[in-house]
């Protein structure tokens, strides 16, 4: 995935994955060596409210409508609860205003363990709220993974000139 190509594919996405697993695996760590340390009714009120304002809300809409679209602002919602600038302001806040604590661990608990575990991070605005292939990219990745051999594609982008594909450059010649 790059800024020209913003897709991955399976194996991209599994290693993707796998990063998150190891942020997650140090978040867990940090938690359970400071079990003692922890207030564990604000780790619990750090840990639902993501879900609490940012999940429970659309996906209740989401069955209400029948599978049908559901108002653009519950995707809103979900990408600014479970964004990690979200939480960094937060525990941020959190740490100036309240007191620096391991509690604040339920952040990247939870969006560790959303993106790692099961692979959930930001809704595109123009997807199901619920998980469900989108054909558009169904019918794309049945295309990429059928290209014998892919030819990059010029396209303009504001950090380079545009060029043809075959063009080669003097540094490369």
């Amino acid at each position: 995935m790059d800024a020209l190509n913003r897709f991955e594919t399976k194996k991209t996405f599994l290693w993707t994955r796998l990063e998150w697993l190891a942020g997650l695996g140090v978040a867990v760590f940090l938690t359970l060596t400071h079990l003692g340390d922890i207030r564990w009714p604000v780790f619990i009120a750090l840990f639902l409210v993501i879900d609490l304002v940012g999940y429970v809300p659309g996906a209740i809409a989401y069955r209400r409508a029948g599978g049908a679209d559901i108002a653009k602002g519950y995707y809103v919602a979900y990408n600014v609860m479970h964004s990690l600038l979200t939480s960094m302001v937060l525990a941020g806040l959190w740490a100036w205003l309240v007191e620096p604590e391991w509690a604040l661990l339920a952040l990247p608990v939870h969006l560790f363990g959303d993106r790692g575990l099961f692979g959930n991070s930001l809704k595109p605005l123009g997807t199901s709220f619920e998980p469900i292939r989108h054909p558009a990219f169904a019918d794309f990745e049945g295309a990429y993974a059928s290209a014998a051999s892919p030819r990059p594609v010029a396209v303009e982008s504001p950090t380079e000139e545009r060029k043809p594909a075959d063009a080669v450059s003097p540094a490369s010649a």
